[in-house]
């Protein structure tokens, strides 16, 4: 793939600037330095996380601790399809820029290491270690292969670890696993957080088709206190993945609690998805009034996806693994297989009488855009506007409009399309991908068209923001109102893009913009 070409800026918005009757494609400058071969495989992604080698999924004891970000993930070090899970793990300062750093969790007598949490004890209730140097204590879920294997229900159990040198090395509680099970096949993927008006560890868990929450004051002794779920939400699939989040409503002080809850299959757009509750939490059990279901994301590829512990920042900070199970272990890579979302800030809000979860990048994304000049595009109805650059595969397109009437399309000379529509009249975002480029690898990647429901759409002007990489693209209207991620594996760079006005009136995109993003790895 050719990375390397300059244009002027002034010839740029010269180009871009002239009237839409002109039909020569216009140009934007996206340069990009040379760089060595490291992380430059096809489709690896330049600035989202991905493991050096190998298979990844879930992420796993997000927790931020002495100016260090932490994410732990779901790991396979001997293939790029699914095995025997660990716990890979990588470090950050800034939540853009990563450090790989060795294998946290092996697998040991009492199973496989699956998904969960970490926590700092800063009162060092577990007595791992001193209130000087408080622990970073780890829960996860074991899961037995064996007894899986003989067909029993109690195969998934709780167990914990702890470090005292900021994750370096970890130590497993002699005592696991922490939380037996009765028999229950899908008893999994613990979520922890201190409760101040209880004093108490809140452990927030999911059992096949509902969540359950333990407390405890030392993290090692747990008390079940309620659950949640059986008659709410999605039920297509199994439950995963909770989280359970104290916000602020936006700009007030009324104080909710958020739930997510991952489910596979029975996303809307087909296989795994993160749904998310607006209730209270009393300390034992969770309620909410919420009769609808509702999606943080609603492309084909945002799963698993938490929330930082230890959060130095005012909102969640959300991470998602960027793939679905549908087809995970068929993506077209070869040295490593799949990659983390953007890291997201959210934002509740109340909108139209109803509580809305916002997701949309942190503002640290925004020191690898490499801002370009803006520029004003009107497109008469009816007509197009042809836009071209040598690669759309490492931007970021942002622009401002109140048409709610219009096609983005991604293009390539091997005839790849990448559709996005905006239709009004149906009030639906859609994303065709069915010929973006590589998707027979698995027949339900490429089938149908992704739908999004946008019903609360602003009546004036509203933004549009897309982060493109080499092998996925990520959709926010209105700052993370409405929200889409999915992968796309084309057979070279999307060098066109053209913009479609299909409304009555002259479609207007102001400050627009297609900006390089860096590539986060050296």
């Amino acid at each position: 793939m050719n990375y390397i070409r300059e244009y002027s800026v002034l010839i740029t918005l010269l180009v871009l600037i002239m009237s839409c009757k002109d039909k020569e494609k216009k140009e934007f400058d996206m340069v990009t330095s040379t760089v060595s071969d490291y992380y430059m495989e096809p489709y690896r992604p330049q600035f989202h996380f991905s493991p050096e080698k190998k298979w990844m999924n879930d992420p796993n004891g997000m927790v931020y601790h002495k100016g260090v970000y932490h994410l732990f993930y779901q790991y396979y070090p001997e293939d790029i399809v699914w095995g025997p899970m660990h716990w890979g793990h990588a470090t950050s300062t800034d939540l853009v820029h990563w450090k790989h750093k060795p294998i946290a969790l092996y697998p040991d007598e009492h199973g496989l290491i699956f998904s969960g949490s970490a926590v700092v004890d800063k009162q060092n209730s577990s007595g791992f270690g001193t209130v000087e140097n408080p622990p970073l204590v780890a829960i996860f879920t074991y899961h037995l292969m064996e007894g899986e294997k003989a067909g029993r229900t109690d195969f998934q159990t709780q167990g914990i670890a702890y470090s005292l040198d900021n994750g370096d090395t970890w130590e497993k509680y002699k005592g696991n696993p922490v939380i037996g099970n009765e028999g229950i096949k899908d008893f999994r993927d613990p979520k922890v957080m201190w409760h101040e008006e209880t004093g108490k560890w809140i452990m927030t868990l999911v059992a096949g088709d509902h969540a359950k929450f333990y407390g405890s004051k030392d993290l090692k002794n747990w008390e079940l206190l309620g659950e949640f779920g059986k008659d709410k939400g999605a039920h297509g699939g199994v439950w995963e993945c909770p989280d359970l989040i104290p916000m602020k409503v936006n700009g007030t002080d009324e104080e909710r609690w958020v739930l997510l809850i991952s489910i596979n299959p029975g996303a809307p757009n087909g296989g795994s998805g993160t749904q998310y509750f607006v209730g209270d939490f009393d300390g034992k059990v969770f309620t909410t009034d919420q009769t609808e279901t509702k999606w943080i994301d609603f492309g084909t590829d945002n799963y698993a996806g938490v929330t930082y512990n230890n959060n130095p920042e005012v909102d969640p900070i959300f991470i998602g693994w960027m793939s679905n199970w549908t087809y995970a272990r068929d993506t077209p890579t070869e040295e490593w297989r799949s990659a983390m979302t953007t890291p997201r800030k959210l934002k509740l809000k109340k909108l139209n009488g109803e509580y809305q979860l916002f997701n949309y990048p942190i503002e640290g994304v925004d020191d690898i855009v490499n801002k370009k000049e803006t520029a004003k595009i009107e497109v008469a109805p009816s007509q197009m506007e042809s836009l071209s650059s040598d690669n759309f595969n490492q931007s970021e397109i942002r622009f401002k409009t109140s048409a709610q009437d219009f096609e983005l399309v991604f293009g390539n000379s091997a005839k790849d399309e990448l559709v996005l529509a905006m239709s009004g009249k149906q009030k639906t975002f859609f994303l065709d991908r069915s010929k973006s480029g590589k998707v027979d690898f698995q027949e339900d990647f490429g089938k149908g068209v992704q739908q999004m429901p946008v019903p609360f759409l602003p009546e004036g002007e509203y933004e549009v923001r897309i982060l493109v990489d080499w092998s996925s693209i990520e959709i926010f209207i209105n700052e993370g109102q409405y929200v889409m991620t999915s992968q796309i594996f084309p057979n070279g760079n999307y060098t066109g893009l053209i913009i479609k006005n299909t409304g009555e009136n002259v479609l207007q995109c102001n400050g627009f913009q297609v900006n390089e993003v860096s590539r986060i790895w050296n």
